[in-house]
């Protein structure tokens, strides 16, 4: 649970980071980031905008008109970040290490990737390459072992979950390699794996791509 308090807090400074918003705004576009599979309840989102708020990560103002909507009767408040919030998300940035590459935190990291020098990005890149392909060999190694105990459904849901983790294994190595070349990457709804917390055409992932952990 504090782990994923931590993914919100960042992506919440990230989205401020972008422009001041109100709580169902937030709330939108963190559902957008998280994904499908994990809805942004107001019973999770508020809890960590008030402890923000009380670290001074943020600020709120009342204000009855919000870009683009008609002149509302009742207050509505807006949250933005404040200096202390913005140095906060320049260091979250900043960080290299496992807790970057690991699921939840990879996926807010990439989607602001834009806020972070080229060795950083590749550095996070390529430690989740790492992870993944060190999923990929355990899971490989016990395949063998396990296709004779379980019937055809339960060896190919194993089978779906090796694959998504080497399309995402490719997908990372065509971006490190742009990043090295200094291109921008242009993939496709075809070829791009989705990450976890971004939105995507592609069926949504089956609990089998969970196995190489």
């Amino acid at each position: 649970m504090a782990r994923r308090a931590e993914t919100i807090e960042l992506a919440v400074l990230g989205l401020l980071h972008e422009a001041p918003m109100h709580g169902y705004e937030l709330r939108k576009r963190l559902n957008l980031m998280l994904g499908w599979g994990r809805v942004l309840s107001y019973g999770s989102l508020y809890p960590t905008l008030k402890k923000m708020l009380r670290a001074s990560l943020i600020e709120e103002t009342l204000s009855t008109k919000t870009p683009g909507t008609p002149v509302s009767k009742r207050p509505r408040i807006t949250y933005q970040v404040t200096e202390a919030g913005t140095r906060e998300f320049e260091r979250l940035m900043s960080e290299v290490g496992p807790t970057a590459w690991e699921d939840d935190n990879f996926d807010i990291r990439f989607a602001f990737f834009s806020s972070t020098d080229m060795e950083i990005r590749l550095r996070v890149l390529e430690g989740r390459r790492t992870r993944l392909q060190e999923r990929l060999e355990r899971v490989q190694s016990q395949l063998s072992l396990t296709q004779k105990e379980v019937d055809r459904y339960a060896a190919e849901l194993q089978r779906h979950g090796v694959e998504s983790v080497e399309r995402e294994v490719e997908w990372l190595s065509g971006l490190i390699n742009a990043e090295r070349n200094g291109v921008p990457q242009q993939t496709s709804n075809e070829t791009a794996p989705a990450i976890h917390g971004a939105p995507s055409t592609k069926p949504p992932a089956t609990p089998a791509a969970e196995q190489a952990k």
